[in-house]
């Protein structure tokens, strides 16, 4: 328990750098003095303002403390970027299982600092071979809206790639809060709660989150002891386990007796994907992101592209700017509503480099200037985490992994482990069987003179906006990291205003009103809604080697520098 009195000491002291205080850490009870609750864990894992962190020697950000704790202490072990993304990873899988799980998937856009390349492993999940006919939403909460899983699949490809850390080392941490447990955090706790009737339905869910017949509540210690177990066979076994074994023929009896048709053939044939990442420039700088099927990295590069054809520096940022806002809106609106047609190109061959091409871009934007509005693209449920590392030596991980879903969508767990919903993005574009979902994964990297200034994603069906909107904060407004995320953003699609995108409240109302008679429907919501994701992004100051990120507000995101 060290490690977490040094992690409490440190969020405390960032706390309170930005004017809040921690309650007491011990209270006096008939029996002495005992803990209070929110005196560990729990505390640091909040909403709302954060300070940034700095440094020389690594840096790392995810949305929570304890998978960014957990990164930094590989990075301080001699571990690499990639290393420390996949601890970070695995532990949010324990700590998030709201928002991701190894049934999932996992996605790595990865620079080497020894040969100043950027490649891409693509750990998205697969069709089953026998298809999914007239697959609909009605099906999610069923076994026909699993899909079969990529986390495990991208984990040891990058891990065997990239890393050069043991895999029992990086998944320490993991098992540990699986076994001994964690502090419910509140983020977690509305989740449980607005999940209940499917987090509950079999005796599985029961177990976790309600093992004295009413759900755990913040604070209380979840414990996670068969989860612990399947992760310990992972960390001994690998694929042995999970893609030909008896990981894979248990998920494979579950999903079907509800009504699905996942085998231990699928889960044999998986393989993630090695590729070129999508690519072009930006203002004098080089844009790298993930490509096809996982376009929504090639939709940071197709929006950065269109955007180059707006004087910004002129217009201002969107926060002040009608027409900034006016446009940002249209031209996310219109990479994703393209991209929604977009499906694995083993299913059908994506013209990718059209598609990122400038020529495309100039005659698409003049399309644009003459086209009506259009509407926000009513993207899957959100469910993801992003994780962020850069290594002493400069090596660059950015991962985006997730649950695909909303959270427990179908109440199926498998040895402890809850079964992803991720089918709900075949119902965007179908692949064939046996193929890959598309879907928005946008792990990105901005490099000058083919050194990365800036690395992020985001998690939430925001995603793209979140990403464009702090990327022309930094590289064209100059912005520091940390005024940039706490500034307000549009974002994902309302579900209350067909067409509309999230705005939050507290940008200009003038802003938004002239926005709007330029064309934008906006649906004004909450500051720092969480809808709009986190921006997990690490700014590099060439200068100097100054590592730079900040927690978003949006979500429990910490930064911390190794």
């Amino acid at each position: 328990m060290a490690h977490r009195r040094e992690f409490l000491q440190q969020a405390a002291a960032g706390l309170a750098a930005v004017g809040i205080e921690l309650p007491p850490q011990r209270r006096e009870t008939p029996n002495g003095w005992a803990p209070v609750p929110w005196a560990s864990d729990v505390v640091p894992a909040r909403m709302g303002r954060k300070s940034k962190a700095t440094g020389n020697a690594g840096m790392a950000i995810c949305s929570h403390p304890l998978g960014t704790r957990a990164a930094v202490n590989i990075l301080r072990a001699g571990g690499n970027a990639c290393d420390a993304a996949l601890a970070c990873s695995v532990v949010q899988t324990v700590v998030e299982p709201h928002m991701t799980t190894i049934t999932g998937v996992l996605s790595l856009l990865y620079y080497d600092a020894s040969t100043r390349k950027v490649s891409y492993i693509n750990g998205g999940m697969n069709v089953p071979l026998a298809g999914l006919p007239g697959l609909s939403a009605a099906d999610r909460p069923t076994g026909r809206g699993a899909g079969v899983p990529g986390f495990w699949g991208g984990f040891e490809a990058a891990l065997a790639k990239h890393g050069n850390k043991p895999r029992k080392e990086i998944m320490a941490a993991a098992i540990d809060l699986a076994r001994n447990g964690f502090e419910i955090h509140p983020f977690l706790y509305a989740e449980m709660f607005a999940q209940l009737d499917t987090i509950g339905r079999y005796p599985e869910g029961r177990r976790i989150y309600m093992p004295k017949g009413t759900l755990l509540l913040p604070g209380e210690v979840l414990r996670q002891p068969e989860a612990a177990d399947t992760l310990s066979r992972l960390a001994e076994e690998g694929s042995n386990y999970f893609y030909h074994g008896a990981f894979a023929k248990r998920y494979s009896e579950v999903v079907k007796a509800a009504g699905g048709v996942i085998t231990p053939e699928d889960f044999a044939r998986y393989e993630a994907r090695f590729q070129e990442p999508a690519r072009s420039t930006y203002r004098g700088y080089e844009v790298y992101g993930s490509p096809p099927p996982d376009n929504g990295g090639t939709h940071i590069v197709e929006a950065l592209n269109l955007i180059e054809h707006l004087d910004l520096k002129r217009l201002g940022p969107a926060t002040e700017s009608a027409e900034t806002l006016a446009w940002l809106v249209r031209i996310t609106n219109e990479v994703m509503s393209a991209g929604g047609r977009q499906t694995d190109p083993r299913s059908h061959p994506v013209p990718l480099e059209i598609i990122t091409s400038k020529e495309y871009a100039r005659m698409r934007f003049e399309l644009l200037r003459m086209s009506e509005t259009i509407a926000a693209v009513n993207a899957p449920s959100p469910g993801s985490n992003h994780v962020t590392v850069i290594d002493a030596k400069g090596n660059v991980a950015t991962i985006l992994h997730s649950v695909m879903s909303l959270p427990w969508a179908n109440g199926l767990f498998v040895n402890g482990i809850t079964i992803a919903a991720s089918g709900g993005h075949f119902n965007r574009v179908m692949p064939r069987p046996g193929d890959r979902a598309s879907a928005y994964v946008a792990p990105n990297i901005i490099m000058k003179d083919g050194r990365p200034v800036l690395a992020s994603g985001s998690p939430s069906v925001g995603l793209i906006a979140n990403i464009l909107q702090n990327t022309t904060n930094l590289l064209d407004f100059g912005l520091d990291i940390e005024t940039s995320v706490h500034r307000p953003r549009f974002g994902g699609s309302s579900q209350a205003l067909a067409g509309a995108s999230y705005v939050e409240v507290d940008l200009d109302e003038k802003v938004r009103k002239d926005a709007a008679a330029r064309g934008a429907k906006l649906h004004a919501v909450s500051p720092w809604h969480w809808i709009n994701g986190a921006f997990e992004g690490i700014w590099v100051d060439q200068r100097s080697n100054t590592l730079t990120a900040c927690g978003d507000p949006r979500r429990t995101s910490h930064a911390e520098a190794a």
